[in-house]
């Protein structure tokens, strides 16, 4: 059963100006009408109520079927925060520490070499100087990689063994991380950050550590208790497959028109259909935006939910807070690769990336702002300074086609009032 979303208080009452609020409806729907987008839907909440909810355009423009509150989304990398509370509810049972090598549960990861120069079919190794530990899955300073990534010999590795955009067909989790175990890191864990498939070997290590399968862990721990009743590992038998927004790919405009418009990415699209033989902890969930709502909030209060709580506040508070060297902005210490956030002024923590430097930003925002995004250019964000979440949803690849994070902050704060 879709979980309701409805606005449930005067944006006035919680220091938003209506007026102002529209500008980012106006923003959104530009990107529409230009034909660079084929809908969206935007919610934007304060000290935990509902302001302003927005759906503009097509979820399927071909069949004309619009954009609703019950939509559903392919989330791919926001499934990353989700799979990173589950790793730290581990965490607080005192499961692990922070600093365990992970090849104390996954051994294939005990012997895997670091690239130090040559090519991907002959690329000069050396063997790990310092162990991938817990907090590297979790602050993506592992070395591991993405094959889509095409910026370095192990990137066209990955692509080599079937890992670019998907994974090998019926590969469960345990078989990937085999895979991904057998080529080498990009550089010696901790040295740098790089956005790869560090969250998918994570959601192994919960499986492996909570004796369940990732998805059985999401139900039972997270999802049920939250009520996030339509959130899984691709469509579930029964689902109606119409109530899933059609994926699109940006393609080149027109001389004379927008920079890009886009077109179907039926392939692709289609492995939200079922639950796939992968679970992936770093891209694999289908949700809609009442249920990832509720994961938001339970983030900005600090792990608690109606009823209960999932993690405690300082584990919140840990997880939020900039773990790069110096406090360190990605710019500086990662490398210049696609990530679904701007890297000046953005550190990364536990899970999330955070504003440490708005100036540096170049955004309108607030120290301490923490969000992520996923690849088909959906987003959410957490500022603990003005007490707003904010999450968006589309399905367009890939998220860097369009700069609707930066224009969420600003058209949020600028609406900001009280």
């Amino acid at each position: 059963m879709t979980t309701e979303l409805k606005v449930d208080t005067d944006p006035a009452e919680v220091g938003f100006d209506p007026a102002r609020l529209e500008r980012l409806d106006r923003r959104l729907a530009r990107f529409v009408d230009e034909g660079r987008m084929p809908g969206s839907l935007v919610t934007v909440a304060r000290h935990g109520r509902l302001a302003h909810l927005s759906a503009y355009g097509a979820r399927d423009v071909e069949r004309g079927l619009p954009v609703e509150p019950g939509t559903r989304w392919r989330i791919y990398s926001m499934t990353k925060p989700i799979t990173s509370v589950a790793a730290m509810m581990l965490y607080e049972e005192g499961a692990f520490q922070l600093s365990d090598p992970i090849a104390r549960w996954l051994p294939e990861f005990a012997d895997t070499r670091v690239y130090v120069a040559g090519s991907a079919q002959k690329p000069v190794t050396a063997p790990q100087t310092e162990p991938i530990r817990v907090w590297h899955l979790l602050t993506h300073t592992s070395g591991l990689t993405y094959g889509f990534h095409h910026a370095h010999p192990c990137d066209a590795m990955y692509r080599a063994a079937g890992h670019e955009w998907g994974t090998p067909p019926g590969a469960d989790s345990a078989e990937v991380c085999r895979q991904w175990a057998a080529v080498p890191l990009v550089f010696q864990p901790g040295s740098e950050w790089n956005y790869g498939v560090s969250t998918d070997v994570l959601g192994r290590l919960v499986e492996v550590v909570s004796g369940q399968p990732l998805d059985e862990f999401f139900e039972q721990r997270i999802f049920r208790p939250l009520g996030m009743t339509d959130t899984s590992f691709g469509l579930r038998p029964g689902d109606d497959v119409d109530t899933l927004a059609r994926l699109y790919t940006a393609v080149p405009g027109q001389p004379g028109g927008p920079p890009t418009t886009y077109a179907p990415l039926d392939t692709m699209g289609a492995t939200a259909h079922a639950k796939p033989a992968f679970l992936s902890g770093g891209g694999g969930l289908v949700s809609t935006a009442g249920d990832y709502l509720r994961f938001v909030e339970l983030l900005r209060r600090g792990g608690s939910y109606d009823g209960g709580r999932l993690l405690g506040p300082r584990t919140i508070a840990l997880m939020t807070r900039n773990h790069l060297p110096g406090d360190a902005d990605l710019e500086t210490f990662g490398r210049p690769l696609f990530a679904e956030t701007p890297l000046r002024g953005v550190g990364f923590g536990l899970g999330f990336s955070m504003v440490v430097d708005p100036v540096r930003y170049g955004v309108l925002s607030n120290v301490g702002d923490y969000s992520w995004g996923g690849a088909a250019s959906t987003a959410f964000y957490v500022d603990p300074v003005e007490d707003v979440t904010v999450t968006f949803f589309t399905q367009l690849l890939p998220s860097s086609t369009l700069p609707i994070r930066n224009y969420l902050r600003q058209l949020v704060n600028q609406a900001l009032v009280d």
